[in-house]
C-alpha cells in the first residue's frame, strides 16, 4: 500500500528529512506531529457522496413540476416555491447548530443526525404525500437537516486527506450536491408521470433510508495517525471562535466575497426563467440553459480544485474564476441569441459552481486554526442570506415589461467588488507550508 508522508522544513533542512526517513517510511512530520494517510478515507468519502446529492435532490422535487404540484395541492405557485425556498431560510437558521455539533461531537455525530432527519422526514413525506400541510413540515424537516450534512465536508477533507488533496475532495462532494440538482431537474417530471405523486415521494423515501444507513454503516471518525493539519476538537464550541474571524483580514475579504458572488449564483438560478422572458426566451430554451449551467458546474467542480491542489494555488484559480464569471453572467443578461446565451450558462456554472468548493476549502485553510465547519458554515449562511435579497431584489426593480436589466446590472456591478475583494487576498499558508510531500511505501 502507499501512504502520503509529509515533511515539514525539509527543503532548510536536508538532513532532518534523511533521518525521518530512515527511522520510519510510514509517516511524516511537521513540527514534530507524525502524519500519515489511510486507504479509508476513500470509504469515507463514498460513503457520504450518495447523501450529498439526494439533500439537494429533495432541495428541488417540487420546482420542476410545479404547476402540477400546485394543481394536486390545490395551492399557489409561490405556496409551491416556498418548499424550495424553506432550504435557504432553514440553513441560515440551523447553521451554526450544524457547526456546533460537528466541532464538539466530530463529523460522525453530525452526519448520523442528519441521517436520522433525513429517513424520517423523506418517509413521512411520502407515506403522508396527500396532504400538503404535512409534505410542508416533512419538506421543512429535510430542509434542517441540509447543514447537518453539508457543513462536515471540509472537515471530512481536513480529518481523513492531507492538504493538498482537501480542494479536491470538497469538490467532489460540492458535485455530488449538483449531480443530486441535476437528477432532479432532469428526472423528476418524469418520475411524476409514471410515478405519480405519492409513488414519487415514497421512493425517494425509501432510497433516504439506503443513503443513511450506507453513510452511518461505514463512517468513521478519524484515522488513528492524522493526514495533516487540522483544527483540534477540544469540546467546545464559542461564538468567540467564529467573532475572532473578523480580525482574519484575508478571511473577511473572502467573507464579502462570497456573500456576493453565492448570493449572486442563488438568484440568477431561481430567476433564470423569468429573466429570459423580455428577451424571447420560452420556458424550454431557459431549461436548456440551466442545464447548460449545471451540466459545466458539475465539470468545473472537479477540474478547479483538482489543478487547484496539483499548482499548490488557490488565489489564481479563485480570482481567474470570478473574472469569466463576471464576463459570463453580463453574456446573460444583455445577449437574446439563443446560442450565446447556452455558452455563457455553461461558462457561469463552470467558473461559478466550479469554483465554489476551491472557495470553501480556501476559507477553512486561511481561518486556521479556527475549526473547519464554523469558518465553513459562516460562507455557506452568508450566501444564504444573500440569496434570499437578492432574489427580492431581481423581482422587486423588474420593470413593468419583465425585463430584468436593472437588477442584472446591479448584480454585474456586485461581482466587480467580490472579484476586487478576492484579489486582495493572500495565498494559503497551510497550503504552501505544506507544499513538500513525497509518497513512501507502507509495509
Amino acid at each position: 500500500m502507499t501512504s502520503r508522508a509529509y515533511e515539514a522544513g525539509i527543503a532548510s533542512n536536508p538532513s532532518a528529512a534523511a533521518t525521518n526517513d530512515a527511522a520510519a517510511d510510514t509517516t511524516g512530520t511537521r513540527g514534530g506531529t507524525a502524519y500519515a494517510t489511510s486507504p479509508y478515507r476513500w470509504v469515507v468519502l463514498i460513503a457520504a457522496i450518495p447523501m450529498f446529492a439526494i439533500t439537494q435532490m429533495y432541495w428541488l422535487t417540487f420546482s420542476t413540476i410545479s404547476p402540477q404540484a400546485a394543481a394536486f395541492y390545490h395551492t399557489t405557485p409561490l405556496a409551491i416555491a416556498s418548499l424550495s425556498m424553506s432550504y435557504m431560510i432553514a440553513y441560515i437558521i440551523f447553521s451554526m447548530p450544524a457547526s456546533m455539533l460537528c466541532d464538539r461531537r466530530g463529523i460522525r455525530a453530525c452526519f448520523a443526525l442528519a441521517a436520522l432527519l433525513t429517513s424520517v422526514f423523506a418517509l413521512t413525506r411520502g407515506l403522508l404525500y396527500w396532504s400538503f400541510p404535512l409534505v410542508v413540515l416533512s419538506q421543512l424537516g429535510l430542509a434542517i437537516a441540509q447543514p447537518f450534512v453539508m457543513n462536515p465536508l471540509t472537515k471530512l477533507a481536513a480529518n481523513w486527506f492531507p492538504v493538498n488533496q482537501r480542494a479536491t475532495v470538497t469538490g467532489i462532494g460540492s458535485v455530488a450536491g449538483y449531480v443530486g440538482i441535476a437528477v432532479a431537474t432532469a428526472t423528476t417530471p418524469g418520475l411524476y408521470r409514471s410515478l405519480g405523486m405519492g409513488g414519487m415521494l415514497k421512493g425517494m423515501g425509501y432510497a433516504a433510508v439506503a443513503c443513511s444507513l450506507l453513510l452511518v454503516a461505514l463512517m468513521k471518525e478519524e484515522p488513528k495517525v492524522p493526514a495533516g493539519p487540522k483544527a483540534q476538537r477540544d469540546g467546545r464550541f464559542s461564538l468567540r471562535d467564529a467573532m475572532a474571524l473578523r480580525h482574519n483580514h484575508d478571511y473577511m475579504l473572502l467573507l464579502v466575497a462570497v456573500m456576493i458572488a453565492l448570493g449572486v449564483f442563488n438568484a440568477l438560478l431561481t430567476a433564470l426563467s423569468d429573466m429570459f422572458v423580455s428577451h424571447g426566451i420560452d420556458s424550454d430554451q431557459s431549461g436548456v440553459i440551466g442545464t447548460a449551467i449545471i451540466i459545466a458546474g458539475i465539470i468545473g467542480g472537479v477540474v478547479l480544485p483538482l489543478a487547484s491542489d496539483r499548482t499548490g494555488r488557490r488565489k489564481t484559480f479563485i480570482v481567474f474564476s470570478m473574472t469569466i464569471a463576471i464576463a459570463a453572467i453580463a453574456g446573460l443578461s444583455y445577449m437574446s441569441a439563443y446560442p450565446l446565451l447556452v455558452t455563457c450558462g455553461a461558462f457561469a456554472g463552470f467558473f461559478i459552481m466550479g469554483a465554489g468548493p476551491l472557495i470553501f476549502e480556501y476559507g477553512t485553510e486561511i481561518a486556521y486554526p479556527i475549526p473547519e465547519s464554523t469558518s465553513y458554515g459562516l460562507l455557506m449562511g452568508s450566501g444564504q442570506v444573500t440569496g434570499i435579497l437578492f432574489i427580492l431584489l431581481m423581482y422587486g426593480l423588474q420593470l413593468p415589461n419583465k425585463s430584468m436589466a436593472i437588477p442584472l446590472s446591479v448584480m454585474i456591478a456586485l461581482m466587480v467588488v467580490a472579484a476586487f475583494a478576492a484579489i486582495r487576498v493572500r495565498e494559503s499558508t497551510l497550503l504552501t507550508d505544506n507544499a513538500h510531500a513525497k509518497d513512501t511505501d507502507m509495509p
